[in-house]
């Protein structure tokens, strides 16, 4: 996924099914500047975490 994307889905109303190595995630911010997106699990939303926004996948 490219970072457009990502922000796309962010600023969305709708929901997109979007992975990262398998699970289904929530991006929660987008930061363009430096390719990373914070993101959490769909069923642990206390478990947020960075990742580069190339390893998410839309399904």
């Amino acid at each position: 996924m490219d970072a457009e994307r990502a922000q796309e889905i962010l600023n969305s109303p709708d929901m997109f099914h979007v992975t990262h190595n398998g699970e289904k995630i929530y991006i929660e911010h987008v930061d363009r500047s430096n390719g990373q997106a914070t993101v959490h699990p769909l069923h642990d939303p206390n478990k947020k975490y960075s990742v580069t926004i190339d390893q998410l996948m839309e399904q």
